[in-house]
């Protein structure tokens, strides 16, 4: 730290060499690209040969992302759930560890609703259930939801070198699961929350490595890894596992099922995607009392969200809405009639730098090149089969990246495909090199200011940061309250106050069985309402909490002060008819 702390100022007059920060940036560049010329040699050979070590790459790249995530645990501890979309998935985690699809409505559950989580015909989040297992699998071997979002990118990171060897050469697909390391690993929005999408990436890696695999030889590992890939995908993203149906479809052209070992390996894909089949009817069961209709289609119908399609009238609540889910729907209304007002190609030339996020800025120097490969079907497939997802999930109101997730290995088999190409023109072959380096340097640039900046560096830094996301400090104060509540003795009840200004901050949120949680959170509706809770937990010490205070406050329910008027809010629509 001695040295850093000497280099720390980035004001020329400020250190002891008169460096500025463009003079520390092309330093360190000078350094790293004169270290790679005179180890390029050597290094080449040996990654050559590592690169064709299929499970000691996937091993290092599960691994590399797992580490450098654990080295940032001392300033950047396990993220917060927040939000109601972690909130919501975190309750479907808690459900399905305890081997439960959904759970009984609780006798006051007029105090627990939420964003995104069903209190009727069962208590049970909206979402489909593919995240939730990940993280109900970490939870039960480590302890914490958040080990499911590690091991679900590390298994993104090594399957995408598996995907990309069926596809370009064992270098160029290395090259690729270190990409992925870089784009989804430790300072990734998918490693640092809740919502996942590195799972339906994993499903895409499953997907579009079998194919090629599977068209050569028709074994039957790559049919059965096909499906399941079919099923994870359709566990985790339902809608978009359409799109990638059809992407398998025109993989294989009109004429691939005359083939007698083509439909043997579609009858086994369809054995490997029945338990994901069978899973969802199951949980449609549970939750919403039918095999066909599914947990969002019920909120839908309830609260008015989730949106809807671009081409569907806004579906308006059928029964009282909190502030909180007023507040969202409203919201939800406004993206839609925006994203409906700005036409279909508008949406699609809106969303095309939510893209930045599966691609280093680097890489766009290399992206023209790959233009140069659509001489060969395969890639003009590739690029149908990302179009497909694009096209696919522009009829919906709101986009993320985690929507085409699935295509993730598309994108990264474009960028090295891009990268192969350069190679190949002569007056370029350095170009690709010289990307690639400047890849490197983005991330372990950014890497290290996370890693060992001071805090007022960090601060001035990260706010140029484009795609990075990852926790720090405690921004809406649930550490130090979360903190507060674990020490105090004894089983816990939160009544949570919004004020008239509340905005898109969830914070009631409660286990799969609330009686038996050591703390419980409950929306606040009055006195004489929230004494039917105190009554109903006789035993919890009850606290008041307000999270739109700065910062925010606990205080002993008894203290609290009476709620002021809301103003400037219009009521919760009521429901219809």
């Amino acid at each position: 730290m001695f040295l850093f702390d000497w280099f720390r100022s980035f004001l020329p007059l400020h250190n002891p060499i008169g460096f500025g920060a463009a003079d520390f940036l092309e330093l360190a560049l000078v350094t790293l690209g004169v270290a790679l010329v005179l180890c390029r040699a050597r290094f080449q050979e040996a990654a050559r040969r590592f690169a064709e070590r299929t499970g000691w790459c996937m091993l290092l790249l599960a691994l590399l992302p797992v580490a450098l995530r654990l080295a940032l645990l001392w300033r950047f501890p396990v993220p917060t759930p927040s939000g109601a979309d972690d909130f919501s998935y975190v309750l479907l985690a808690d459900t399905l560890r305890h081997l439960r699809l959904a759970n009984p409505v609780h006798p006051l559950h007029q105090f627990f609703e939420a964003v995104f989580t069903l209190q009727e015909p069962s208590y049970s989040s909206t979402f489909p259930m593919g995240q939730g297992l990940i993280l109900a699998l970490g939870w039960n071997l480590f302890g914490h939801p958040w080990a499911g979002v590690v091991i679900s990118i590390a298994a993104l990171c090594a399957l995408s070198y598996w995907m990309l060897r069926a596809w370009t050469t064992p270098g160029w697909a290395l090259t690729g699961g270190l990409l992925a390391v870089a784009l989804f690993g430790p300072l990734s929005q998918w490693m640092n929350l809740y919502w996942g999408g590195a799972v339906s990436a994993c499903a895409g890696c499953l997907v579009f490595g079998a194919l090629p695999r599977l068209k050569q030889t028709w074994r039957t590992r790559d049919a059965v890894l096909l499906g399941a890939g079919m099923g994870i995908q359709t566990l985790a993203r339902p809608y978009e596992s359409l799109f990638v149906a059809l992407a398998v479809a025109a993989f294989f052209g009109r004429d691939w099922l005359r083939h007698p070992a083509a439909r043997r390996a579609v009858a086994l894909a369809a054995l490997a995607f029945l338990p994901a089949l069978l899973l969802i009817l199951a949980q449609n069961r549970q939750v919403t009392g039918s095999f066909t209709t599914l947990p969002y289609q019920v909120s839908r119908y309830q609260y008015g969200v989730p949106a809807p399609f671009t081409f569907e009238p806004n579906p308006p609540p059928h029964r009282a809405l909190t502030a909180e889910q007023d507040l969202v729907y409203r919201a939800q209304v406004a993206v839609t009639e925006e994203a409906h007002d700005l036409g279909f190609m508008g949406r699609l030339a809106e969303r095309v730098r939510f893209y930045r996020f599966f691609f280093l800025a680097p890489l766009y120097l290399a992206l023209p090149a790959f233009l140069l490969a659509l001489g060969e079907r395969r890639f003009r497939w590739a690029a149908l089969a990302i179009g497909l997802l694009a096209l696919g999930s522009n009829v919906y109101p709101y986009f993320y990246a985690h929507y085409v997730a699935a295509a993730a290995c598309l994108f990264l088999l474009v960028g090295v495909t891009a990268l192969d190409r350069l190679t190949r023109i002569p007056w370029l072959a350095g170009a690709a090199h010289v990307i690639l380096f400047l890849c490197a340097f983005q991330f372990l640039f950014w890497y290290g200011i996370h890693l060992a900046a001071n805090e007022r560096m960090l601060f001035a830094m990260t706010r140029y940061e484009s795609a990075s996301f990852i926790d720090y400090g405690d921004p809406e104060g649930r550490i130090a309250i979360g903190k507060r509540l674990a020490g105090a003795p004894g089983n816990q009840l939160v009544f949570v106050r919004y004020s008239a200004l509340h905005m898109f901050h969830e914070w009631i949120h409660n286990a799969a069985d609330p009686d038996a949680a050591r703390v419980v959170w409950a929306a606040d509706l009055g006195a004489g309402e929230n004494e039917k809770l105190r009554r109903y937990y006789p035993d919890r010490k009850a606290w008041l909490a307000e999270p739109d205070a700065r910062p925010p406050l606990l205080i002993p329910y008894e203290l609290a002060p009476p709620p002021l008027p809301v103003v400037g809010r219009d009521a919760a629509p009521p429901p219809p008819g």
